[in-house]
């Protein structure tokens, strides 16, 4: 009788610790053939742009050369969840990875050098949204963020909470006003009310610790 309310998975807070140890994990991938030797660079690079982006998996999935404008230093986002496009800066150092991700595919083999997409298969198509997290899963238990038995445990999608988290703890410390700057964000991470984006924000002792601080200076200053 009651309307069903689909519960949220609660997001796993990525470390930067974390973070490394995946994006190395990646990079150890073996590799048997000739043809499979650009992989871990690939799973590096696309790891490690979710892990500082704020992007979807599927988003990531989905770009193409011509969206990556190194000039600019910003990557065009098409066809997104809601069918609306946006723009996403890319710091300095994130163009050179994906910069020598790319030299290295020119490099490798006529398939994948010729994709039209970012992040390519061994036989340049677009990357297998299953392979992907299989891949994800693998190295999750490999550096021990699953236990091997695991069935669920941190997210791909995750990664996405912490930019978001992180990005709210750098105005507090900063002392600007995140509530100002919270449409910004949202923007930013393509969602279409705020208040997506204020869910995103919770479970965090980082986001609680600064907020707290910011609570007492108030009290502290009305006494």
């Amino acid at each position: 009788m009651l309307p069903f309310r689909p519960k949220r998975a609660r997001p796993y807070l990525y470390s930067k610790e974390d973070i490394q140890r995946l994006l190395s994990a990646a990079l150890e991938m073996p590799c048997r053939y000739t043809r499979c030797k650009l992989r871990p660079w690939t799973y590096y690079c696309l790891f490690g742009l979710l892990s500082v982006s704020g992007l979807r998996l599927g988003e990531a999935r989905n770009l193409k050369l011509a969206d990556v404008d190194f000039d600019a230093a910003v990557l065009t986002i098409r066809g997104t969840k809601f069918g609306k496009s946006r723009l996403v800066p890319m710091h300095a150092s994130t163009c050179r990875v994906l910069q020598e991700y790319l030299k290295r595919r020119r490099q490798h083999c006529a398939a994948q050098a010729s994709s039209p997409y970012l992040f390519t298969s061994q036989l340049g198509n677009r990357l297998d949204d299953g392979d992907i997290r299989r891949t994800f899963y693998a190295l999750s238990r490999q550096i021990g963020l699953r236990g091997m038995d695991d069935s669920h445990g941190p997210r791909l999608h995750d990664m996405r909470h912490v930019f978001a988290t992180n990005t709210l703890v750098h105005w507090y410390e900063a002392e600007q006003d995140p509530e100002r700057l919270l449409p910004i964000l949202s923007t930013y991470l393509g969602h279409v009310h705020v208040a997506d984006t204020q869910w995103y924000l919770s479970g965090s002792p980082e986001l609680m610790k600064e907020a707290m601080r910011r609570l007492e200076r108030r009290w502290e200053d009305r006494t």
